[in-house]
């Protein structure tokens, strides 16, 4: 039976090659996470920033949650966002663009006569992204609704078009993180640790931000020109405490 929003999510019909992009990513990473590549993002980031490729090959193998971390309250930053800030260096910042635009109108055929000249102020103003080094960026979605994934590519392509990001990385939920994992999950876990009355899978719903909803995005274009790697995360990456 379809779901209402089935025309709204994506396997990643337009994505790289899904054989060649895994080639490009250990085992030990390929069996725990999907991976999507689109505008070769993968192989950018692996053949023009070795450094970050590696650091984030080294933190997907380490990745691992559990199952305390996703039944417990995530408030302003839940337990599973703030572990993924463990997993990546002072050298991985949280950033913000800011940029003004200088306009000059030069005379069609005297180059050097400026008719006129002005400057847009906060042309470019509050786009962030949680993970930024030099030229690579990195986002997580973890459990928010599916529209945060337009401000990400949003912010992506902002940062691409200035010159200030090469290339973008989002992780967030996959496909077989799904409504029959959470209701395995029991109920949700009060602040003090004691079992709650409300259902897991009830915060887990199909408006949420998971790699189906991604990829119909960056199917759509959504992320303008910039090249995007989206990494979705399998039960293979969440353990049983």
């Amino acid at each position: 039976m379809r779901e209402p929003d089935d025309d709204l999510i994506s396997t990643g019909r337009v994505a790289d090659n899904t054989a060649s992009t895994a080639r490009l990513f250990p085992d030990s990473v390929n069996t725990k996470f999907e991976i999507f590549s689109y505008r070769n993002a993968a192989a950018i980031l692996k053949g023009s920033f070795e450094e970050q490729f590696a650091e984030l090959i080294a933190a997907l193998e380490t990745f691992e949650i559990s199952k305390t971390m996703i039944r417990t309250p995530g408030g302003s930053k839940g337990p599973i966002a703030t572990y993924v800030d463990t997993l990546f260096s002072n050298g991985w910042q949280e950033t913000r663009i800011s940029a003004d635009l200088h306009v000059k109108l030069i005379h069609a055929k005297r180059k050097d006569e400026i008719l006129s000249q002005y400057t847009r102020d906060g042309y470019l103003d509050g786009h962030r992204i949680d993970f930024v080094k030099e030229k690579v960026a990195l986002d997580l979605e973890w459990n928010s609704k599916d529209q945060t994934y337009d401000r990400d590519l949003y912010a992506f392509s902002a940062f691409y078009d200035a010159g200030a990001i090469d290339v973008g990385i989002i992780l967030t939920r996959g496909s077989s993180l799904d409504n029959s994992f959470f209701r395995s999950l029991g109920k949700v876990l009060n602040k003090d640790g004691t079992e709650g009355s409300e259902d897991v899978y009830k915060k887990f719903g199909a408006s949420t931000t998971w790699i189906g909803k991604l990829l119909y995005r960056l199917d759509a274009g959504r992320n303008g020109g910039c090249p995007v790697l989206a990494i979705g995360i399998r039960p293979e990456c969440v353990s049983d405490h």
